[in-house]
């Protein structure tokens, strides 16, 4: 398989000494949006998917056909590098391993697979994390089934909000020793948990949307932050506009801001559409 260029710009990022932070895309009109505003990275979210294929919370009813069928369309329509967010693999250990075999095919750059018991188990009422042993099965079998070496696979815990920063240090340094690509930590909310981690890292970390008292792209990128999301307002932002057109042309009173032609020709690329008409059909 070659390394396509995105799989590529992902892994300089990783080498780098900087923390980026990439914005959650959904479909292909706003990765290329992303693209074209400067964004190093989009990243794939399955709350949002589930959001966007089947109007649903994020509760896991999105199968991996859907996921990855929706990957595909992004990767396709864009070239900037996707991260997606695999959640937790779509059942055990082989199931990773078809989860990853589908996401590479799809043309994604990096993906994470995470450690809590998901679906939710019957009678459960609070998030809990595998049993570590478990975990590590996942990530090794995402390791195994990879064949493009440029795919990054990221492993994830969420351990901190559910067992504890102790637990949570345990798990990063049993992922990283898998030989993974980094480690996905969510529910960090201060600077001393940020150094804490630091001090234990020997793979690029990733974190989920953080709070104002860490948001400090330099602090983070010291302590081994490569990767920092922001959380999904652009789906939410689109969601909004969408339900005060359709509210203003149901009232009829004036329609908010809508998307210029220009804005229009250049997401959809019809200038290049234009071109290969010329070239193919004239």
């Amino acid at each position: 398989m070659t390394t396509s260029p995105a799989r590529a710009r992902l892994g300089a990022l990783l080498a780098g000494t900087s923390c980026i932070r990439p914005v959650s895309v959904f479909d292909p009109i706003s990765a290329r949006i992303a693209e074209s505003v400067g964004f190093e990275a989009g990243m794939y979210a399955g709350s949002v998917s589930s959001l966007v294929v089947l109007g649903a919370p994020d509760i896991i009813l999105l199968t991996l056909t859907e996921f990855a069928a929706q990957a595909r369309r992004i990767c396709r329509a864009s070239d900037i590098p996707l991260i997606c967010d695999a959640d937790h693999g779509y059942g055990n250990s082989l199931n990773v391993m078809r989860t990853v075999e589908e996401l590479e095919t799809a043309g994604v750059a990096g993906l994470t697979i995470e450690d809590t018991d998901l679906p939710r188990p019957f009678g459960v009422e609070k998030a809990r994390p595998l049993p570590l042993a478990e975990g590590l099965g996942k990530v090794r079998a995402a390791l195994a089934a990879r064949r493009d070496p440029a795919l990054k696979i990221f492993a994830r815990t969420g351990a901190l909000a559910m067992t504890g920063m102790l637990d949570m240090l345990e798990r990063l340094r049993a992922y990283q020793d898998t030989g993974c690509d980094g480690v996905f930590l969510t529910g960090l909310k201060s600077r001393a948990e940020v150094e804490a981690i630091g001090k234990v890292a020997r793979v690029p970390i990733l974190l989920g949307a953080i709070g104002k008292d860490i948001d400090d792209s330099t602090f983070l990128g010291e302590h081994g932050v490569r990767i920092a999301l922001m959380g999904h307002q652009p789906f939410m932002a689109a969601v909004e506009a969408i339900r005060l057109t359709m509210q203003a042309q149901r009232d009829g009173t004036a329609l908010p801001a809508l998307a210029s032609g220009k804005t229009m020709a250049d997401v959809t690329r019809e200038a290049d559409y234009a071109a290969w008409t010329k070239a193919f059909l004239d």
